[in-house]
């Protein structure tokens, strides 16, 4: 029952931040090729704020959040432990796996689309986790971890270039998670925008059990979760955007535009490249 206390409000925040940024996407009729070339609007303001605020008012929360988290029953849960670990992969190297195995498959069987999105979601996961990676560093907050009456409110400017334990805030698990779940939802959507109904809980709902998963272990803050939401949902939102209101980047033309072939020899690569 705690813990779904804890999912429940950390869900409910997430939901409320990311449905703006959902909303601020191109409409159902949309082409593939979005028209309006701007990547940035107004309501990217609001949505920015509403992550802000959902941020800022986690902080008070934040300790009564990791004590739910972290109750001794649910450590004791050898079935919890081992969805927490699995879980985790999709928030660590799972992206790039996963992406990298889609770009293959696509490639190898030509299926276009299938190259296009794992492409444009691993570029989200690199953008939204260098800018995460970015703001660890510099504001060097503890994780829960560091001791048992770790205080959520501990920054230091640049602390996190001397520990790992000072690199709590945002989570880049909940990052990398977020960037993925966005891109897909919104690559999804330019292709079959009826689609959204049923992806985008799948793939935020799967986002934001890996933040839970980081809580439970110990690892962050809820405050370091909501942090990297808006950080992945962002960068999953305008790295899509940018490869279809830029259609024919370098990027594209490289790595879409090379055709993978079997031979018997081995796999050759040939370029098809429109500049």
């Amino acid at each position: 029952m705690r813990v779904l206390q804890a999912a429940t409000v950390l869900a409910m925040t997430l939901g409320s931040a990311v449905a703006p940024a959902l909303g601020a996407q191109s409409a159902p009729g949309d082409t593939v090729v979005i028209p309006d070339r701007q990547l940035f609007h107004r309501s990217d303001l609001y949505v920015a704020g509403a992550f802000a605020l959902a941020t800022v008012a986690l902080l008070p929360a934040d300790r009564h959040l990791a004590e739910l988290a972290r109750d001794e029953d649910l450590l004791a849960n050898g079935s919890l432990k081992k969805l927490s670990r699995d879980v985790r992969f999709f928030g660590g190297p799972g992206p790039f796996i996963i992406g990298g195995t889609m770009y293959a498959v696509g490639r190898l069987g030509h299926v276009p689309r299938m190259a296009e999105l794992a492409l444009h979601g691993t570029e989200a996961v690199v953008a939204g986790s260098t800018v995460a990676g970015v703001i660890k560093v510099l504001a060097g907050r503890n994780r829960p971890y560091v001791s048992n009456d770790a205080s959520p409110h501990d920054f230091s400017f640049l602390r996190g270039f001397k520990s790992d334990s000072a690199k709590s805030f945002p989570s880049g698990h909940a990052t990398a998670a977020f960037s993925a779940a966005a891109a897909v939802v919104a690559e999804t959507h330019e292709w079959w925008p009826k689609s959204t109904w049923y992806v985008a809980p799948i793939m935020f709902g799967g986002a934001t059990a890996v933040g839970l998963s980081r809580m439970y272990d110990n690892q962050h803050w809820a405050s370091d979760v909501v942090m990297g939401a808006a950080i992945g949902t962002f960068a999953g939102l305008k790295t899509v955007r940018f490869n279809h209101t830029h259609a024919g980047n370098k990027i594209d033309q490289v790595l879409l535009g090379a055709r993978l072939v079997p031979t018997p020899n081995g796999t050759a690569v040939g370029y098809s490249l429109k500049f």
